[in-house]
């Protein structure tokens, strides 16, 4: 006998012990109408008693809390999948019908294994001792005591504790088959569990956008800033020492912003902090800070316009300030001593937000640096309700982001992907 079958053996025996308050208090009135003395010893009373029962099983299943405990039990020992199974109460009125389905099968299935359980295995084990002990006189079994019969009631035990133990194994299967049928979730169910698994997976996306845009760039800003200065530590004293004491300034500053922002989107992993979104400065706010570092790692930034504070809706300035992060972040991973033009123009419609770079010997992009970066700028963008593109136009490296500046605040808690 396998895991599967004896957890399942062990589920129909748990339904038949739920039977029992049921069937005593049906065989009670049964016992005060059929006048029978005693219905386990009357097969038609018996019967009727359980026949009986099972109707009032299901009333008390129509109950919306009657659907947990016995999802809880199915899932720990019919072998169902998790996920085949729904959570929470039966809400609607198919939802509660399936639930008395499930309960009457259950406790009816459970009643006949269970009883068969308590009585077939005494019995088998009195023929596999017939020859050996003979009952006494008493014995409410009739049974052989002498002839080829006598001998052939050890192989009888065996065939019934057989039997058993089919029944039980079929008995089973039928349940876990009909698990996911009857306690399976419905489609609105189903369509809230992917609502919610939706919206946790755009939490995560969201997580790693902020992680990227943010750590990542202060890393390559860090990395460039160390290497730099220790390449002029080889070189003439005061010009070293001078360059090295901005370079260190400079990875002092970022580092510190750095674990600030990396804090905020922790506390998010923690529950407990603010959204990551708001740990962003906005693009008046954030853009000379984020011009100093980028040209402290050694890219000569030029910039042509600047939005001044509070022109823009703080959704779309702080989306802003993350895409020119990355724009510069792209640039100084590719071509860190190219010169970049950044420009920044407001339009009739919105914000529009250009990074061009001369072309690299391998131009920056999917190909060249997995395209995580630039994915997010696009995945950022159209959430804004605006658009990007990135790739050469005419001897240049060409970010492209168009942002309207009517565009809704942008999602925080997975509304994105609904």
């Amino acid at each position: 006998m396998t895991a599967a079958t004896a957890r399942r053996w062990l589920h129909l025996v748990v339904g038949g012990a739920l039977l029992m308050p049921y069937f005593l208090f049906v065989g009670t009135v049964v016992l005060a109408l059929l006048g029978v003395p005693d219905f386990f010893t009357d097969p038609p009373a018996l019967a009727l008693t359980f026949t009986l029962a099972l109707p009032l099983v299901a009333v008390t299943a129509l109950v919306p809390a009657a659907r947990p405990p016995a999802v809880a039990l199915a899932r720990g020992l019919t072998g169902t999948a998790p996920d085949a199974l729904a959570d929470g109460p039966a809400r609607g009125r198919v939802d509660r019908s399936r639930t008395a389905c499930w309960y009457v099968l259950h406790l009816g299935l459970g009643g006949v294994v269970a009883g068969a359980t308590l009585a077939v295995p005494p019995f088998a084990v009195l023929l596999l001792a017939l020859p050996v002990v003979r009952p006494g006189p008493g014995s409410p079994y009739a049974l052989p005591t002498a002839g080829p019969a006598l001998y052939l009631a050890p192989l009888a035990g065996l065939a019934l504790l057989a039997a058993l133990a089919g029944v039980a194994a079929g008995a089973g299967a039928v349940l876990a088959r009909a698990a996911p049928v009857l306690l399976g979730p419905s489609p609105r169910e189903r369509l809230e569990r992917a609502e919610r698994r939706a919206a946790e997976l755009a939490v995560r996306n969201r997580l790693a956008r902020e992680v990227h845009d943010s750590v990542g760039h202060a890393l390559s800003a860090i990395a460039l800033q160390a290497t730099a200065a220790r390449r002029l530590l080889d070189g003439p004293a005061a010009e070293g020492r001078a360059f090295a004491g901005e370079a260190l300034s400079a990875i002092e500053e970022t580092a510190r912003r750095t674990v600030g922002e990396l804090d905020a989107v922790l506390g998010v992993l923690r529950e407990s902090g603010p959204d990551p979104g708001t740990a962003a400065p906005g693009l008046a706010e954030g853009l000379p800070a984020l011009l100093d570092r980028t040209r402290a790692a050694g890219c000569r930034v030029t910039v042509r316009g600047t939005p001044p504070p509070g022109v823009l809706p703080p959704p779309l300035d702080r989306e802003a300030y993350r895409i020119v992060q990355e724009g510069l972040a792209n640039a100084l991973k590719h071509a860190p001593g190219a010169p970049v033009l950044l420009r920044l123009e407001r339009t009739a419609s919105g914000l529009s937000v250009r990074v061009a770079q001369p072309l690299p010997p391998a131009p920056p992009g999917p190909s060249a640096g997995g395209g995580r970066g630039l994915a997010g700028v696009t995945e950022r963008a159209r959430l804004l309700g605006g658009s990007a593109t990135a790739g050469p136009c005419g001897g240049d490296w060409v970010l492209d982001v168009t942002l309207p500046t009517g565009a809704a605040p942008v999602p925080r808690t997975g509304e994105e992907n609904r």
